[in-house]
């Protein structure tokens, strides 16, 4: 499937942009080029040689600030994405084969789940355990699970009533073994297509609670915070918002591109793509035999 991705325009640039992101999020630290955390009497400053981006209010350099908060960021949304990944997947899978009483639990906590609203409930679930982003962004990621666990029991259903896997069954094969072998094959292309849209839903979960100033501590610099911070002085900085929101624009654009790219290549679509190449290719060969050998 990763081949298939990158063999598409929309894949690789998808996947350009978040390296690049991870990168940042890895080395991002370290490569701010001052203490993100230091204060300076240089307020408010415009771009420059020493500060490329400029100063916030309290004189701290805008890139490093940037760079440094990029971490927490991916992390976050990595959190959200991974705990509804878990929470949602295994029952999802589950429910098909555990019977009537497991399906209509799970089913009904689900719908439990869409119904609460995640960024009022989050707020609510930082008050009482305190400020931090992982408790949020666990609490976010399991009120975000709903969507993994419908998407792998559809999948689920689909494949459980095919005939090999019935066979399966028949022949005594445990569920353990039908899941593994039969059954994760064909529910990983949608649950790999709903994970890299949950990213970039977490991108702008973590971006929205930050911007509250909920789930990281100040003066911790993150990319809603900064966005926050800056919309306090637009009279003097009105180009100052524009960074913190296209880096949050940007990879939110490129999980869903990714998102989209993983679909267009799974399932049938994804067939179809392989035998259209394979009969091109088939052409080309065709086309341009190869040269002949030396005459005798």
């Amino acid at each position: 499937m990763i081949r298939r991705v990158l063999a598409l325009p929309s894949g690789r640039i998808a996947v350009v942009v978040l390296a690049v992101i991870a990168v940042l999020a890895v080395f991002g630290p370290l490569l701010a080029p001052q203490d993100p955390l230091a204060t300076s009497d240089n307020t408010l400053a415009a771009a420059s040689g020493a500060h490329w981006l400029g100063t916030d209010y309290l004189g701290r350099d805008v890139l490093s600030r940037l760079l440094d908060g990029s971490r927490v960021s991916v992390l976050g949304s990595l959190e959200v994405a991974l705990t509804a990944l878990v929470v949602g997947v295994v029952p999802g899978i589950l429910s098909v084969y555990l019977g009537r009483a497991f399906e209509w639990i799970t089913l009904r906590l689900a719908d439990t789940l869409v119904a609460l609203p995640f960024l009022l409930f989050a707020v609510a679930v930082v008050a009482l355990l305190g400020n931090g982003i992982t408790q949020a962004m666990l609490v976010t990621g399991v009120l975000v699970s709903p969507l993994f666990y419908r998407v792998s029991r559809a999948a689920t259903l689909a494949v459980a009533r095919s005939q090999y896997v019935e066979a399966a069954i028949v022949s005594g094969a445990s569920l353990g073994r039908v899941v593994r072998r039969h059954v994760w094959v064909k529910v990983l292309p949608p649950i790999a297509v709903a994970l890299a849209q949950t990213v970039g839903v977490g991108f702008v979960i973590v971006s929205s609670l930050t911007f509250l100033g909920i789930g990281v501590q100040p003066p911790a610099p993150t990319w809603g915070g900064l966005l926050a911070s800056d919309l306090g002085y637009l009279s003097h900085r009105p180009w100052a918002p524009l960074t913190p929101a296209l880096l949050i624009v940007v990879t939110v654009w490129a999980c869903n591109l990714l998102a989209d790219a993983i679909r267009d290549v799974s399932g049938e679509a994804g067939r179809a793509l392989l035998n259209n190449r394979r009969a091109r290719a088939h052409r080309l060969d065709k086309a341009d035999p190869a040269p002949a050998g030396g005459a005798s």
